[in-house]
């Protein structure tokens, strides 16, 4: 199957049509070779002298009912991933398929009705609620955008929605700042289910909660998933919490995803060097194990996203470094069970 031509994307932000591999109805998401560039300006006029390779070519799908976790460091496009795949961000390149639509296709008034099926939990619970809104007017403004419904039977949804996330709905005429970081969280997870999607992208959705609230807000996303029939894309910082609350686990470094795999094997036996040397920095509660385990450190910094390395962007870090890891880029190779590698460490990487 060939995409349809698309508009010119340099008058209209979408990226130009690429072949589409055929669609697969066990993935609700599908992202093709997605890359999300942003261009670096200056001068009086203002031009272009370069760009930042926030998401460099990434391949992934998002299975119906599933949790993918997204993990990496700082910077590594994570977050611009998840805006992509809802279309909240556009694209460069490449393509993104919702139960087998284009987004990046799609004209406005095909895009707002779409946006029903997908949202967003936002990482900061401070600012992304409006400090003039009630939690009433924050939570049924989706209800009124899609027009699903007025008056009392309005109210009664959002009372519904706030009993869902644990919520009194006495508390629908209170603002957000008389919320605590916990229940303000809780509130935007009503307003993301207001619309009854059926992908959610959770963009670091405990980050900025106490370490004694994270608990709540994850099990609350997990009774929801079970009880709603939800999908997540999970991308977090905290490798435990991804471990406890995915089914499969991609690992991001620089704009790429360098493995994907269920969680249990991923961590067990993690396969690209990057992988290792993030799980090696996770402190393990038992004096005995953690004295023994071997910890990996990786010199140099991150290159810079404006102009990263040739070949896998991760040689320049790699302690395993050979001379094709600076020419090619190592497509993935499998490993078994779902578990796939990007690294000319394994046969069948190499393009």
């Amino acid at each position: 199957m060939t995409a349809t031509a698309a508009p010119d994307p340099k008058a209209t932000g979408v990226p130009a049509a690429v072949p589409l591999r055929e669609h697969d109805p066990r993935n609700i998401v599908e992202v093709d070779d997605l890359k999300v560039h942003f261009p670096i300006r200056a001068g009086i006029f203002k031009s272009v002298k370069g760009s930042v390779k926030a998401v460099d070519g990434v391949t992934v799908d998002v299975r119906r009912g599933e949790t993918l976790g997204l993990v990496g460091e700082s910077g590594c496009g994570k977050s611009t991933i998840g805006r992509a795949m809802i279309r909240l961000r556009d694209a460069t390149g490449g393509s993104v398929r919702f139960d087998g639509t284009d987004l990046f296709s799609l004209k406005p008034d095909e895009l707002r009705r779409m946006r029903r099926r997908m949202q967003i939990i936002f990482q900061d619970p401070y600012g992304s609620l409006d400090p003039r809104m009630t939690v009433s007017a924050i939570v049924s403004e989706p209800i009124e955008t899609h027009n699903l419904a007025e008056g009392a039977a309005k109210d009664e949804r959002v009372a519904e929605l706030l009993r869902l996330v644990g919520l009194d709905p006495k508390y629908v005429k209170r603002y957000p700042h008389e919320f605590s970081g916990g229940q303000r969280q809780r509130i935007g997870v009503a307003r993301a289910l207001a619309v009854e999607p059926e992908f959610i992208v959770c963009d670091e959705p405990i980050s900025a909660l106490d370490v004694s609230i994270q608990a709540q807000v994850l099990n609350l996303l997990t009774d929801l998933r079970a009880r709603l029939g939800l999908t997540y894309l999970f991308v977090a910082h905290d490798l435990s919490v991804v471990k406890h609350i995915s089914d499969r686990v991609a690992v991001m470094y620089l704009g790429k995803i360098v493995e994907i795999g269920p969680p249990e094997q991923l961590y067990a036996a993690p396969g690209h060097p990057y992988t290792k040397a993030l799980l090696s920095a996770v402190p393990i509660p038992d004096p005995v194990v953690e004295k023994r385990r071997e910890r990996i450190i990786l010199t140099g910094d991150v290159p810079s996203p404006i102009n990263p390395p040739s070949g896998c962007h991760f040689h320049t870090r790699c302690p395993y470094v050979m001379d094709v890891c600076k020419q090619i880029d190592p497509v993935f190779a499998n490993q078994g069970n779902g578990h796939v590698v990007a690294c000319h460490l394994y046969p069948g990487s190499g393009k």
